[in-house]
């Protein structure tokens, strides 16, 4: 199944039948901060795994295989630390006036309602731009969902990765590098799955862990990275001895204040999934961050994994695991292209390189 995407070197999102990807982004005057909306179609299923020792998040309960609603409207992955989760609000009333959402009925029992929705996930990047109380509000949420409402408009006007959304003022590798947001996607038999099938993800770097190999200077996912598939190349000598030097840990007395971290992704997929198995595909994104991040799921990091399913596929148990297996690589390779995407960064509070920034040769050929 070929994939016609409007993502980076492997795939989008977007790639997954019917599903919107929206970024609104809010830099200059302090700010340095976004919005991303994942967009499903109508019916969608989802659930989430939160793995960080320091998650900020919203109707995250709600998604448990246990509790009353399947579906899931939109999830928004927004900059502003915990102040940030307030764009999901700007999200829910868009789909409220769209007529999306949890039927239910006013207490005359018969003018129906509609709550969408809409479960959200936060990071860290509070004063970043300069002015700590510029961060997501209700206006740029509503700005994300409508984006990712609209895709036809022209591609040009439409970034998806790198410095943008929830990516705009992410860093990694202990402050040290920028980080960003990134997407990829993956189809068919050439990746384990069944004809027509489709894996995609969207991911957040926001990590405290470090996306680099110390020794070699090349990125940690590359190893990972699925067979036929383009791949990072190792940096020069040279490069790698610059970027060693500026990843060395930092002294205690420079360190990160904690909670300042997360990685966050949405996983989405055609097939027919219920909410349990959902919840198994979240679990399996997880191992992507580990094999993009070292250390990943710390004390100090948030991170957090949604999976949508919107059903258009039928697939059996044996594919379900092939599902979460591709649920894995997507979010690996999103977490890859979102390194790669990241430009340099400079405010008034920081001054961070981009990874091909300080090592141009480490760029994929395609």
């Amino acid at each position: 199944m070929a994939l016609t995407s409007r993502g980076g070197l492997w795939g989008s999102v977007t790639d997954v039948p019917g599903v919107g990807l929206g970024h609104a982004t809010r830099v200059g005057d302090g700010a340095l901060t976004g919005v991303t909306v994942v967009l499903p179609p109508p019916g969608t299923v989802g659930s989430v795994d939160v793995r960080g020792g320091g998650p900020g998040t919203h109707e995250t309960d709600a998604l448990d295989p246990s509790t009353l609603v399947p579906t899931v409207d939109a999830v928004v992955l927004t900059g502003g630390s915990a102040f940030g989760l307030a764009a999901a609000a700007g999200v829910q009333a868009w789909l409220e006036e769209q007529g999306r959402g949890f039927t239910v009925r006013m207490p005359d029992g018969a003018t129906p309602l509609v709550v969408p929705i809409v479960p959200a996930a936060c990071v860290f990047d509070l004063g970043r731009g300069g002015d700590p109380t510029a961060r997501p509000d209700v206006v740029l949420g509503r700005s994300a969902v409508q984006e990712a409402a609209d895709p036809a408009g022209p591609v040009a006007a439409h970034q998806v990765r790198g410095a943008v959304g929830a990516g705009t003022g992410a860093l990694a590798g202990f402050q040290a590098l920028k980080g960003g947001a990134g997407t990829a996607a993956l189809a068919g038999p050439a990746h384990g799955l069944p004809e027509g099938v489709v894996v995609g993800a969207v991911a957040v770097v926001n990590a405290l862990g470090s996306p680099v190999d110390p020794v070699t200077g090349a990125l940690l996912g590359t190893a990972f990275v699925p067979a036929g598939l383009v791949r990072p190349h190792p940096p020069t000598a040279d490069e790698a001895a610059r970027l060693a030097a500026r990843l060395a840990p930092p002294d205690p007395a420079d360190a990160a204040a904690p909670g300042t971290a997360t990685t966050l992704a949405v996983v989405v997929t055609n097939a027919r999934l219920d909410v349990a198995q959902c919840r198994r595909a979240g679990t399996a994104g997880h191992d992507g961050i580990a094999r993009a991040v070292r250390p990943a799921h710390t004390l100090f990091d948030g991170d957090t994994v949604f999976a949508l399913a919107t059903g258009a596929v039928e697939v059996g148990l044996a594919d379900v695991a092939a599902v979460q297996a591709a649920a894995a690589d997507a979010v690996l390779l999103a977490c890859l292209d979102a390194v790669l995407a990241a430009d340099a960064v400079r405010t008034p509070t920081i001054d961070v390189p981009g990874y091909l920034d300080v090592c141009p040769s480490a760029a994929p050929l395609t």
